[in-house]
């Protein structure tokens, strides 16, 4: 059984089947605002849509490896960041039914002015490039090793068979096919753990006890995720997008879901790391795993890596035509949304061709944009426009003391892998408020 010729089945297959399902958007409501007959989203199509599209190639690869490394405490660590949501969910209601606020660049332009609203659009654009690259080289290496003919041509065909559905109908595409993709995730996913716990030696309580609750293995990175998600969700046009489609109360529910049953899944994603470790394996734990059962598992796992990261690349591509339309006002029209996307798909595929590091789409960029967290936490408190940039920028200039390992060990009170990340996350935030409150204390 050739194992490349069912990959290559699945990719083609899949990305037909969604592309001849996807709805064909006619007008700007149904492309930016997946409108589907005049009715926004339900609350049971939203929270599908929000789960899928942050269950990305990345995140789960990322999830079986912590899973491998600290056992099931790592799985619960990265399901930390689900807590994105809810924070997300509750701000963004608030902005929306107090504030009056359309949008989240109507939020930032109406507070901070037209600058504050550029050098967010920036963050967020830098946000969607790195989306592209980090999820597609992952199912590269599903192909080939980097930089293989395998590896740059299974990029290549992924990426313009995502694009064709996401070009046909824009949002309505992306949370259509979300939705889809949520339900193969779901069922794959049982399959998988049906596999691992049919076998003799693995149980619940195996997982259970597989970890050490203690900073050095797996709670750095838990509070790292958990300050994390007081901002990140913010710069995360994917997410935030889907906040203003359905009335206020609709999309808190579904937010509040979504930050539940997704940390579920993320949790249940990296047993497949705790089985990984528990037979000694080494390496990618979904791969290891999936070549110790056999080709039918392994292409199961292929399959659940090439739907979550469709669903993130459909969202990104809906999501940067939407950024420059609709938020930046460059044309909103469907000509200029679909050649965004095009654009955006290309741009983003060229650092796959530099042998570009795969960049952790979380922990780096999340770290970067702690300065948002003032900004939406005190979102009510009338604060000048200096402390945007204020915050802001002290939150970059934290991000880039974590990413060139600039920052004192003398302020690092825990050890272990992700100390660092934890601690520059602390001291940052602390910084960002204080900086953001400042300008308001000497007013007065």
């Amino acid at each position: 059984m050739n194992v490349t010729i069912w990959q290559w089945g699945l990719i083609l297959v899949s990305s037909l089947i969604l592309f001849f399902l996807s709805p064909l958007a006619k007008s700007t409501d149904q492309f930016f605002k997946a409108t589907h007959r005049k009715k926004a989203p339900s609350a049971l199509w939203l929270t599908g849509s929000l789960i899928i599209s942050w269950i990305f190639a990345k995140s789960i690869t990322n999830a079986a490896n912590l899973g491998l490394d600290f056992g099931i405490v790592g799985g619960v660590a990265y399901a930390g960041y689900y807590l994105s949501f809810a924070v997300a969910g509750i701000i963004i209601y608030q902005l929306r039914v107090k504030g009056g606020f359309k949008s989240i660049h109507d939020f930032l332009t109406n507070r901070f002015g037209r600058g504050a609203m550029a050098l967010f659009s920036i963050l967020i654009a830098i946000r969607l490039f790195n989306e592209v690259w980090s999820n597609t080289m992952v199912i590269g290496t599903y192909f080939g090793n980097q930089g293989s003919t395998p590896y740059y041509w299974a990029i290549l065909v992924f990426t313009t068979l995502t694009l064709a559905y996401a070009i046909k109908g824009g949002l309505s595409s992306s949370i259509f096919t979300d939705v889809i993709q949520m339900g193969l995730f779901a069922i794959l996913l049982v399959v998988i753990l049906g596999a691992i716990f049919s076998t003799e030696d693995f149980t619940v309580q195996k997982v259970a006890v597989s970890g050490s609750w203690t900073f050095e293995l797996g709670l750095n990175l838990f509070f790292a995720a958990i300050i994390q998600s007081f901002s990140y969700p913010f710069h995360d046009p994917v997410l935030t997008d889907r906040a203003f489609l359905s009335s206020p109360k609709v999309t808190r529910r579904s937010f509040l879901w979504a930050s539940l049953l997704g940390a579920i899944c993320i949790v249940l994603f990296s047993v497949i790391g705790v089985y990984a470790q528990s037979l000694g394996m080494k390496g990618q734990a979904a791969v290891e795993v999936g070549k110790a059962f056999g080709v039918v598992i392994l292409l199961v796992i292929n399959f659940i890596m090439i739907t979550s990261a469709a669903s993130t690349l459909d969202s990104t591509f809906s999501s940067f035509s939407k950024l420059l339309a609709v938020d930046l006002k460059m044309g909103i029209d469907l000509t200029f949304g679909r050649a965004s996307m095009a654009a955006i798909a290309i741009l983003g595929t060229i650092p796959v061709f530099l042998n570009a590091e795969i960049l952790s789409a979380t922990t780096i960029s999340g770290t970067m944009v702690i300065g948002l967290t003032p900004v939406f936490l005190f979102w009510k408190l009338p604060a000048p426009k200096i402390s945007f940039y204020l915050s802001v920028v002290c939150g970059l200039v934290f991000g880039f003391l974590l990413v060139f390992k600039l920052f004192p060990q003398q302020l690092i009170f825990t050890e272990g892998k992700y100390a660092d990340l934890l601690w520059v996350n602390v001291w940052g935030i602390l910084s960002c408020i204080i900086l953001y409150l400042t300008p308001t204390w000497i007013k007065k």
